[in-house]
């Protein structure tokens, strides 16, 4: 199922008509994303596509992110895709608390292409080490993108946005939850 990311209240994006993303389970702990960005590509910064390596601060250029957290609780994973094929994992306690880089996945599988009017980045992360991710449970998701276009400008997208700036890591943003898959 394709579910649309929404503007932030608060930015300005003209190059971007829609994002949409798809996140499945087709296996206990193993999660993919597909990020489909429409609209003007050639006026977004999407960095050359390099050896995938951890790296920080994503964020600031364009990103997309998912938020995942065991159903019910407050500690959530954060992990950031860039069209670089950059990449990062964070664990926290609770909002905002304790970050902690994760060490226990290994190197996702990010795949970007651009085509006429549309860049897609899709991304597949093997969980099943993080213990806080139990496969057998539910999962709630945040999945968002940061989008720069070549002025600079910075434009946030969500599923859902709380009141005030934005903010990927406020629970209000946690708006899909996912079944655990059935071991076959």
């Amino acid at each position: 199922m394709s579910l649309r990311l929404t503007l932030h209240p608060d930015s300005r994006c003209q190059a971007v008509t829609q994002i949409e993303v798809e996140a499945t389970c087709s296996k206990p702990g193993t999660l993919q994303l597909r990020y489909v960005v429409t609209g003007d590509i050639s006026v977004l910064r999407l960095p050359p596509v390099t050896a995938p390596a951890r790296a920080d601060e994503l964020w600031r250029h364009t990103c997309f992110e998912a938020f995942v957290q065991q159903s019910p609780g407050p500690a959530y994973y954060e992990f950031n895709f860039a069209p670089s094929t950059r990449w990062a994992a964070y664990a926290f306690t609770d909002y905002r608390e304790n970050v902690r880089v994760v060490d226990e996945i290994g190197t996702p599988r990010i795949e970007p292409q651009s085509g006429d009017g549309m860049y897609e980045l899709e991304a597949v992360l093997e969980l099943n080490s993080l213990a806080g991710l139990p496969a057998d449970m539910p999962w709630r998701l945040g999945l968002s993108a940061v989008i720069e276009d070549v002025s600079g400008r910075i434009s946030y997208w969500a599923l859902a946005h709380p009141p005030g700036k934005p903010d990927f890591h406020h629970s209000d943003g946690f708006a899909l939850e996912i079944p655990p898959v059935k071991s076959r």
